[in-house]
């Protein structure tokens, strides 16, 4: 820039060459304060919006209709002054005609934002009685609302999610220009403003009802736990218990991954958390750049499926099926066991192909002392689940998690919280959960536009068509779909999305609620170790100094059991406590093998490299080993006698195997 702009845009007169410090002093100058009090109106805005829920939490929530409103319209002021228009961050004050021209823009749109809530809730009983009968102001509000929340979304979230939603606004206004089974009787304008804005049915529907009830104190809970210093002790306390093992840093990740994804919804949060430790330590000790990375990502991504939080979607899980939160907690904990179990496997297997020596236990972290230090950070969880497991709402467990993490935290001095780390952690968790927001309000359309179009049952009735009413068929097709969607939305909105297209298909088959929801939800999550858009795996090949897709593709072979599980449940939902506990203990035992055996033919070795005949054997009868024992296979194949003879072959792999290395011994 040159020093006649400079001073222009400091509003100053430039006069010579020594003017010019003081110019670019002015400017400085400027670009802090303005910096300053931006900074100050993000955090007071989050702090409040915090303390708001807090409050609702114990004191109960206003008429749904305005606390739903409250809770987005400060989330969507904060996606508007957290994600600017012309300028690169958002402290950077606005420089040139663009930079002011975006910045008037982003303060238009805020101002239009606040206006929508004002326009709503200024007397809501009687907007809410002209649901069917809309006045012109309305049609203007729900046509500005839309915008802005696609706006918000374009931000926060990413272009991929607005033009999916668009797609779905203009199918239900001009249906009749579609074809096939898309094709149909348009919705009028103002029906759609009516489902949309006014009715329950869209974007004030479920998905932010859960966000403004559930989500964010949640997400508070899990930020302020963080904030004492909670990531740390778990990275230890993993690194205390598997270190001295074989591939003992891998296998610490995997562990660390699954106790902070008891409290991270976020895989790539938990990838720079726990990588940045691990993924070095697991180089140095000889394992390759690809793998360390595939591991972390693998690791991290399982924190969305991980209770007790399980990221946005469980608690919208539980609202779909009418639910206690905690019975979806239940539910998911034998998936989320098979999945890390099965990334242990991984990591054993390869440790002893490569020969990754172990780490002696002197140079390791004491588990007691590490428990001894931070035991009060655990019971924390503890507290959540047992309030919730006694019949506590949601609302009310976390809140009175949140009090005993607040309480416990100055049992030691390293975990202490003073205010104003009460106040950033706050302020952070209200920053985190903004995404989510954002993402289920545009949600909200989508599913309103489904609603009104009558699309969904349109699209269930022809998926099955597709399938042929093969099972089987519909759960490649519902995986496959959420795997895309994976690429360019939140978890969250892909599990909305799938929800109300395909899984009232699965249920039509006779798929239990629970597990055609679970299956949706566990597709949905498996996109951040996919390629060729696997946003974990990038960010761990980040750290790894490996290639992306290498690494990608590194990760979903490693990540296998992420994509077979949910079929299992599918099939036996007893892996999901449906059913006689025998049962469940006999599916979980038999998928245990099958995922061992699975993880032994991938990396192709057991004690030694694998033939490949002795690969495809042992990769046969590891699936045959995963097939529940009561389905029927091929029309004829009773499931146990594949299950018997899967175990056996896996058996009697191992046998020969150790025979055989014995031999070579002697």
């Amino acid at each position: 820039m040159t020093q006649e702009a400079l001073a222009d845009d400091a509003g100053l007169l430039y006069q010579d060459e020594r003017d010019y410090a003081a110019i670019e002093r002015a400017l400085q100058w400027r670009h802090h304060r303005f910096a300053r009090w931006v900074a100050i109106v993000v955090a007071a805005l989050s702090v409040s919006l915090a303390l708001f829920h807090l409050f609702t939490a114990v004191f109960g929530t206003p008429e749904s209709r305005s606390f739903r409103a409250t809770h987005l319209t400060v989330m969507f002021v904060l996606s508007i002054i957290l994600n600017p228009v012309g300028r690169s961050r958002w402290q950077d004050a606005p420089v040139g005609a663009a930079g002011w021209a975006g910045f008037a823009f982003d303060l238009f749109l805020v101002g239009l934002g606040i206006a929508i809530q004002a326009y709503t809730i200024y007397d809501v009983t009687e907007f809410s009685s002209r649901e069917g009968d809309l006045i012109t102001s309305d049609l203007w509000m729900g046509s500005a609302m839309i915008l802005i929340v696609l706006e918000a979304t374009r931000r926060a979230v990413g272009i991929p999610m607005v033009l999916i939603t668009a797609f779905f606004i203009a199918h239900s206004l001009y249906s009749d220009h579609f074809f096939g089974f898309l094709y149909g009787p348009p919705t009028s304008f103002e029906k759609y403003i009516d489902v949309v804005f006014l009715r329950s049915e869209g974007i004030f529907g479920i998905p932010i009802s859960v966000a403004a009830t559930y989500i964010v104190l949640f997400i508070i809970f899990g930020a302020i736990l963080i904030r004492t210093g909670a990531g740390r002790m778990f990275i230890d306390l993993a690194i205390a218990l598997t270190g001295h093992r074989v591939g003992g840093p891998a296998k610490a990740s995997v562990v660390a991954s699954a106790f902070l994804g008891t409290v991270s919804g976020s895989a790539v949060a938990n990838v720079v958390t726990t990588g940045s430790f691990t993924i070095p330590l697991m180089k140095r000790l000889g394992y390759r750049a690809k793998f360390a990375g595939a591991v972390e990502a693998c690791a991290s991504s399982g924190g969305q499926i991980t209770p007790p939080i399980m990221g946005a979607a469980a608690f919208i899980i539980a609202e779909f099926l009418h639910v206690g939160y905690f019975e979806v907690v239940v539910a998911a904990a034998l998936p989320t066991f098979l999945y890390f179990a099965t990334l242990y496997f991984m990591v054993d297997i390869e440790a002893d192909k490569d020969g990754i020596e172990r780490i002696e236990r002197s140079r390791l972290p004491r588990a007691l002392d590490v428990l001894r230090k931070g035991w009060h950070q655990l019971l924390t969880l503890v507290v959540l689940v047992a309030l919730m497991g006694i019949g506590y709402s949601p609302m009310m467990a976390a809140f009175w998690a949140i009090m005993s993490l607040i309480a416990l935290s100055f049992v030691r001095s390293e975990t202490r919280l003073s205010p104003v780390d009460l106040l950033a952690a706050l302020e952070s968790g209200i920053r985190s959960a903004m995404p989510v927001t954002i993402a289920c309000a545009c949600a909200g359309i989508i599913i309103g536009s489904i609603f009104v179009s009558g699309l969904g049952l349109k699209f269930t009735n022809q998926v099955i068509q597709l399938s042929g009413g093969n099972l089987f068929a519909l759960l490649v097709l519902t995986g496959v779909a959420a795997i895309i969607l994976g690429m360019g939305m939140t978890t969250t909105a892909v599990y909305i999305t799938v929800a109300a297209l395909i899984v009232p298909s699965l249920v039509q088959l006779k798929v239990v609620p629970m597990a055609a929801h679970m299956f949706a939800f566990y597709f949905g999550v498996v996109s951040t170790i996919t390629p060729p858009v696997a946003l974990a795996s990038f960010a761990a090949a980040a750290i790894s100094g490996s290639r992306p897709m290498e690494t990608a593709v590194e990760s979903a072979r490693i990540g296998v059991a992420k994509y077979l599980v949910p079929f299992v449940f599918v099939y036996s939902p007893a892996l999901l406590f449906e059913g006689p506990m025998w049962n469940t203990v006999l599916t979980t035992l038999l998928a245990l093998t099958g995922l061992w055996g699975l993880s032994a033919t991938l990396e192709g070795w057991y004690r030694g490299r694998l033939a490949g005949s002795t690969r495809v054997v042992l990769g046969l009868c590891s699936l045959a080993a995963l097939v529940p024992v009561r389905t029927v296979v091929l029309g004829a194949i009773p499931g146990y006698v594949l299950a018997v003879v899967g175990v056996a072959g896996i058996a009697g792999f191992m046998m020969l195997r150790g025979r055989a290395l014995a031999k070579e011994a002697s």
